[in-house]
């Protein structure tokens, strides 16, 4: 009997993709159309005012970028047309019914063609406005699986959500919803929908009334979101929303054919389309860049904690395989997609590598002078932590407000630069505590068993390999990751 084929699955296929600009959707994309010219339709759904500017924005935000060279070059001179072929920048936004797209006749096309949805929008700010963050990371679940259940072919809804929807439990973290239990209990108390919507508006009116800046709004806003979330027991405002988003689409799924895809870190690219691929920092990688610079003297963090990690190609061939194993299949399944089970590194270990390969390619700034780097300090509490910065800044900012009493405006300035960069510094410190001191590992039971069965019965398994115990940590960090976030992020910038 003949192998099956996930290419052959994605044959003739129509595919609607939220969160296309996105690191993950972006990435996505670039795979199914590069490995499979046929598939007949991928509907890309990009917040714009009308088809003009989708198509505007697709061309200068996702399909611009050096992620496509290899299929440019692949395709030729016939790039463009193929892509007008296949791929349809669709004015819409998942913060709205329907998806926000607005056209019936649109709306009914698509519900007669759509047989995937792959639902990736999302905002990952730690400490994204509360409005925001609802609206795009628990509301826009709820839209996309309304919309879903519309879709008279769908064979499947795939979901990306995190794996730190578990917020700070440690231990050992199964493929399943018990991080949300006891949420679930205290939601049935009252319609959460409701209540935090009728919250955030009480909040925008009293800004409103006192006439507060834009800036004021956008940083009360992001205070509001870190307290509802510590009022729920998670950290920050990103992994409480899509913890939400996960409990709605528990509540609304019905008999959806439904796959939930946790990744941990994601970083860049593994092999495709080529190597060190990556979009903006993630996570990690705001720490890399620092240290590279000489600007990260030192970190709180426990050195010997696990820290998960996984390239954003092996995701996405996690994602597609996910598609082609479950499709039809009207259940639901939850998969870890990380490393530190199966191929764990310690922060320790990640601090050398980079400490290395810093060394041997120092960061030249502007004005020509070489950065020489050192290894930081790492401090396992916060008092330790505290007592370093009461040191080295509480001090001299203390000297800065005398000094500034007695000779007046020239010294206010510097102290107010001063105190600013000090509340950044330990809000950063406050958002990042929770992983860097993150106990927990994640099981992948599922991820295994989808690896099984793909290899077993598709013969083109090795197209979308995504097994975590390749990767050589030593290698891909200082040959793959580091370089990549330089030439792609950092040069940039």
């Amino acid at each position: 009997m003949e192998s099956a084929s996930i290419l052959r699955y994605l044959e003739g296929k129509t595919i609607l993709v939220t969160g296309g600009t996105g690191f993950l959707g972006m990435v996505f994309l670039e795979k199914i159309l590069r490995v499979q010219p046929d598939v007949k339709k991928i509907y890309l759904l990009l917040r714009s005012s009308d088809a003009k500017s989708a198509t505007k924005r697709m061309n200068n935000e996702i399909i611009g970028k050096e992620l496509f060279r290899v299929l440019r070059e692949k395709c030729g001179a016939d790039f463009e047309s193929f892509i007008s072929e296949k791929v349809v920048a669709l004015p819409g936004d998942v913060t709205s019914e329907n998806l926000g797209i607005k056209e019936l006749k649109q709306r009914e096309q698509m519900c007669s063609e759509i047989e995937i949805v792959f639902n990736c929008a999302a905002t990952t700010n730690f400490d994204e406005r509360y409005d925001i963050a609802l609206d795009v990371n628990t509301f826009g679940v709820l839209h996309a699986t309304n919309f879903a259940k519309k879709c008279l072919k769908l064979e499947m809804f795939l979901h990306v959500s995190t794996a730190y929807v578990c917020g700070e439990r440690g231990g050992y973290l199964l493929e399943d919803s018990s991080s949300m239990d006891e949420m679930v209990k205290e939601m049935t108390k009252f319609d959460f929908e409701a209540v935090e919507k009728k919250l955030v508006k009480e909040k925008l009116n009293e800004l409103k009334a006192q006439d507060a800046s834009q800036e004021v709004i956008t940083n009360t806003m992001k205070d509001f979101g870190i307290e509802r979330a510590k009022v729920y027991g998670w950290p920050n405002t990103y992994v409480f929303t899509k913890a939400m988003g996960e409990i709605f689409l528990g509540r609304l799924k019905e008999n959806l054919p439904l796959v939930i895809i946790r990744p941990t870190v994601v970083t860049s690219t593994y092999k495709e389309p080529f190597p060190g691929w990556i979009q903006g920092f993630r996570t990690i990688d705001s720490v890399i860049a620092s240290y590279y610079k000489g600007k990260l003297p030192c970190l709180l963090v426990d050195p010997m904690i696990v820290f998960d990690m996984i390239p954003v190609d092996m995701v996405v061939n996690s994602i597609i395989a996910a598609m082609a194993v479950n499709a039809n299949k009207y259940s639901s399944i939850i998969y870890h997609v990380g490393t530190s089970l199966r191929n764990p590194i310690k922060f320790c270990d990640i601090h050398d590598i980079v400490f290395k390969y810093c060394t041997e390619n120092p960061w030249i700034n502007k004005d020509g002078t070489i950065v020489k780097a050192g290894k930081f300090t790492m401090f396992k509490t916060m008092a330790s932590f505290h007592m370093y910065m009461q040191i080295r800044y509480m001090l001299p900012l203390q000297g800065l407000r005398l000094v500034n009493m007695a000779f007046g405006q020239y010294f206010q300035e510097l102290y107010v630069n001063y105190d600013r960069k000090l509340r950044l510094v330990m809000r950063l410190v406050e958002l990042y505590k929770p992983y860097m001191f993150f106990k927990g590992i994640f099981d992948d039971t599922n991820s295994e068993e989808l690896q099984r069965i793909t290899i077993e019965s598709y013969k083109d398994a090795e197209m979308f390999k995504f097994d975590p115990k390749c990767i050589d940590w030593a290698d891909y960090i200082s040959k793959t990751h580091v370089p990549g976030l330089r030439k792609h992020v950092m040069l940039k910038k």
